[in-house]
C-alpha cells in the first residue's frame, strides 16, 4: 500500500513539475522578447496537457490506496478478532473490542460479516457479553441453545436467534 502512495505522490509531483517549469520558460521567454505571448501561451497549454493526466492519475492512485489501506487493516482485525475466538474457544466482548480498538458496535459488525463471509460458527450472547466458537456440524435440526437448553428451530440462513435467551447463534455452511 505504501507503494502506491508514493507512486501517485511521485505521478503528481512530476505533473506539477512539468507544469511549471513550463510556465517559468514561457515567462522568462516572453519578457526576453525570445517568444511571442502566443507561443508562450502554446507553450503552457502543452505543458498542461502532458501534466494534467499524470496529475490525475497521481491522485487517484494516491488516494484509492489510501482507500485499500483502511480495508486491509479493516481485515486484519477481523482475522485477529477470528484467531482469538478460535483459540481461546470463547471471548469477552468488552475484551476482544478494548484488544482490537473498537466500539461494541462495530465489534458486533465484525463478527456478523465474518458470519456471513462464511468464517465464524459459533454464538453470542450479548447481554453475557461472551463469544463462543463452536463447530457448525454440531449444531443439528432439534438443536439446544447453548446458553439456556431452549429448543432451537434452524430456519434461515447463517444466524439463529434463541427464542427463550436471545442468544444469536451463527452457522456456516
Amino acid at each position: 500500500m505504501k507503494s502506491g502512495k508514493t507512486i501517485g505522490i511521485i505521478l503528481a509531483a512530476a505533473g506539477l513539475g512539468i507544469c511549471l517549469l513550463a510556465a517559468l520558460w514561457a515567462g522568462v521567454s516572453a519578457m526576453g522578447e525570445g517568444l511571442s505571448n502566443a507561443a508562450a501561451i502554446l507553450g503552457i497549454g502543452l505543458a498542461f496537457l502532458i501534466s494534467a493526466p499524470l496529475v490525475g492519475a497521481g491522485l487517484f492512485i494516491f488516494f484509492r490506496s489510501r482507500g485499500e489501506g483502511e480495508q486491509l487493516a479493516y481485515a486484519q482485525q477481523e482475522r485477529k478478532l477470528l484467531g482469538m475466538v478460535q483459540t481461546a474457544g470463547q471471548v469477552d466482548v468488552a475484551s476482544a473490542a478494548l484488544e482490537l480498538d473498537v466500539s461494541r458496535s462495530e465489534l458486533k459488525e465484525m463478527v456478523y460479516d465474518l458470519v456471513n463471509k462464511g468464517f465464524f460458527a459459533g454464538y453470542i450472547n450479548w447481554d453475557e457479553g461472551m463469544l463462543y466458537s463452536r463447530d457448525a456440524s454440531q449444531l443439528k435440526e432439534g438443536s439446544r441453545c447453548p446458553n439456556c437448553s431452549g429448543e432451537l428451530e434452524l430456519v434461515g440462513k447463517g444466524v439463529v436467534s434463541c427464542p427463550y435467551c436471545g442468544t444469536d447463534i451463527f452457522l456456516t455452511k
